[in-house]
């Protein structure tokens, strides 16, 4: 199967009732889009529908006719309501026919797990007579690919994310056809410190929407991302004029990655030094953040989950007089949590947290969402300060844990800045 055409505009197309009624998040058709735009395609629509074949192989005709690349996600399972294979091949008009390689496949990803094969599943090796399979190394469902009137390419792809993003990536994403005029090259740079808003202000001149490179910001949990897209055959001189203007002007708080977790792991290995947590109510978040990362045994010795004042002091050394005269969720506690937790875990930094998540156990003075931080160094003063977050349990849990991660990573940087949600003492 070939096609000459070039891919400028796509499209994404999610199948599912689950998605239409709202009982499930839609997360694939934002990653494609993303990694679409970041190739230099335009992403003209996303569209939902239910899993009807009628709604499928309209929306495939319908979209066929303006776009060049159109991908779906959804209803290649084996089951009577999985139906985007049958919706695919009413949009060609053609039959489903049996592809014997891609039964072997699916046959053998049962038996290397010690299963028969259910004969339900066969269904996942049908496809219209001209598409193609695409293998599934992470799931059953072989991925299709087809091409509409020779100037659409149509790939069907399974739902479960860590089954899709990988198809995409080896069959999708190599194989994208750009006219030269519409190359694209884009970095992202990371940031954590300051707000979204702040950042902004400090680009306001490159975020102008019809410059070349175009510059973006999006945030998660306190890291603010800048993206850098630029066009054309010199698209790579500028993309490096601005991104050395970004870098300057925000030089204060660039991560060196992405995740928080994996910039405080490089930069405690830097230093041949460690860190340990002292952990109320977030729990082991950040614990969980920091092992979650390959290699952290270098510089996470571990952590204390002190979730009630009787721990906090045995495990601690929290003096019982704080408990009676400030309370659990104060400076003195969250300090010598982390003085405390650092001494017993022979680390070089500790990081402790206690606070209010909610719902209940808010008060006037210390209403839900407070939560007092601290690091505790070596051969440093111990800085403790006090947040008020806002949202749900686990959105108060999460961005505790964060910012305790983004006060260890300000001092092993040397900045002493003030963060997001932080308030006077």
């Amino acid at each position: 199967m070939s096609a000459r055409f070039d891919h400028v505009l796509a499209a994404v197309v999610a199948v599912g009732d689950e998605l239409v009624l709202g009982q499930k998040l839609d997360t694939n058709s934002r990653w494609i889009a993303d990694r679409l735009v970041l190739r230099g395609l335009d992403v003209a629509a996303h569209l939902t529908v239910p899993d009807d074949v009628d709604a499928i192989s309209s929306a495939i005709r319908r979209f066929a006719e303006r776009v060049e690349l159109l991908i779906l996600t959804g209803g290649l399972g084996p089951t009577a309501d999985d139906l985007t294979r049958a919706a695919l091949a009413a949009a060609l008009d053609e039959q489903l026919v049996l592809d014997e390689r891609a039964l072997e496949q699916v046959r053998l990803w049962f038996t290397s797990r010690g299963r028969e094969m259910p004969e339900q599943n066969r269904a996942q090796a049908l496809r219209p007579q001209t598409a193609r399979m695409l293998r599934n190394d992470h799931g059953t469902a072989p991925a299709l690919h087809a091409i509409l009137d020779n100037r659409c390419d149509i790939f069907c792809l399974p739902g479960p994310p860590h089954e899709m993003q990988p198809i995409f990536e080896r069959d999708i994403e190599p194989t994208l056809r750009l006219p030269p005029e519409r190359a694209v090259h884009t970095t992202v740079i990371h940031t954590f410190g300051r707000g979204e808003s702040d950042v902004a202000a400090q680009l306001a001149d490159l975020m102008d929407r019809s410059r070349n490179p175009l510059v973006g910001t999006t945030a998660s949990l306190g890291v603010v991302s800048v993206r850098i897209r630029a066009r054309g055959p010199d698209g790579p001189q500028r993309l490096r004029e601005t991104e050395s203007l970004v870098r300057t002007r925000l030089s204060e708080i660039l991560l060196d990655d992405e995740s928080l977790a994996v910039d405080v792991l490089n930069r405690l290995k830097a230093r041949q030094q460690t860190v340990a947590t002292v952990e109320s109510c977030t729990g082991g978040l950040v614990g969980e953040m920091l092992t979650s990362i390959p290699g952290s045994s270098q510089a996470f010795v571990g952590g204390l989950i002190t979730y009630t004042n009787e721990l906090k002091h045995r495990l601690a050394d929290v003096p019982h007089q704080v408990f009676e005269t400030e309370g659990a969720v104060s400076k003195p506690c969250a300090i010598a949590m982390a003085e405390g937790g650092r001494a017993h875990c022979h680390a070089d930094h500790a990081i402790a947290i206690t606070g209010i998540a909610g719902p209940d156990g808010g008060t006037d003075a210390k209403p839900v969402g407070t939560v007092w931080i601290a690091v505790a160094s070596e051969n440093a003063p111990t800085d403790a300060r006090r947040f008020l977050f806002k949202g749900s349990r686990q959105a108060i849990r999460t961005w505790s844990a964060a910012t305790a991660l983004g006060m260890l990573r300000l001092r092993l940087a040397g900045h002493n800045m003030r963060l997001l949600n932080q308030q006077e003492p």
